[in-house]
């Protein structure tokens, strides 16, 4: 059984006077370990795929399971706990401590404040901005806004994260970077979904898909998912 499954999914959205069918009849499974990048042009439906696969959106046909459970976008549980969303885009006050955005997912939950605290801490640590703990977040640069949206997710224990654009708005020298933070948090066991709009990821990722016309081509089962999990566990036994 794949840790994340989207089966047969299909969603529509407006455009204008338009119904538009973004995707179509969408099968994807995703297992722990597994770095799948997903490209396709503007308007392909890549960030309606990830809204989809996280949960946060429901797919008008079509189901996604999370360890076999089916995820429900109204009031899913394991959004934010079992599955970790990214995305860029959301409104947080510019004015807001990055600790303070870190730490709110666990606040939300009832984690004690001090246990939220250090927890937020390891997380900015975990992407590589310990130090910016204290900044506002409208002082952040696109690669450190990254890094903080994962760590957001990151805090809460994810064992999917599924992040929107990691490298879109990030300056190029920045961008191996974010995903070399992508790669090794999929070494460590994360399964990780991505959309991909420039084609840096395509080639870091153990799979590659392409989303056009609402279809999703390429290799929509992992490949020798098993073998590959038993090479990291050993290249990790080794490095021990």
């Amino acid at each position: 059984m794949s840790l994340l499954e989207l089966r047969r999914v299909s969603k529509s959205r407006s455009r204008g006077s338009r119904r538009i069918e973004v995707l179509r009849e969408v099968s994807l499974e995703l297992d722990a370990g597994e770095f799948v990048a997903v490209w396709g042009l503007r308007h392909s439906g890549r960030s309606t795929l990830l809204q989809v696969a996280a949960g946060v959106d429901l797919p008008d046909t079509g189901a996604v399971y999370f360890e076999g459970t089916e995820l429900r976008a109204s009031g899913a549980t394991e959004l934010g706990r079992g599955v970790g969303y990214c995305h860029v885009g959301v409104s947080v006050p510019a004015g807001r401590a990055v600790i303070d955005r870190v730490r709110a997912g666990l606040l939300a939950r009832g984690v004690a404040s001090p246990i939220a605290y250090s927890s937020a801490h390891k997380a900015l640590e975990r992407v590589g901005i310990e130090r910016s703990g204290e900044l506002v977040m409208g002082d952040l640069d696109g690669a450190e806004g990254m890094r903080v949206a994962i760590a957001c997710a990151l805090v809460l224990g994810p064992r999917v994260l599924v992040i929107d654009e990691p490298t879109k708005g990030v300056d190029l020298l920045e961008r191996d970077k974010i995903l070399l933070l992508v790669r090794s948090l999929a070494n460590e066991g994360i399964a990780v979904l991505i959309s991909d709009g420039d084609g840096s990821a395509l080639s870091d990722a153990d799979r590659s898909l392409t989303l056009a016309d609402g279809e999703l081509r390429g290799k929509a089962t992992p490949e020798l998912g098993s073998l590959l999990q038993l090479q990291r566990a050993a290249g990790k036994s080794t490095a021990a």
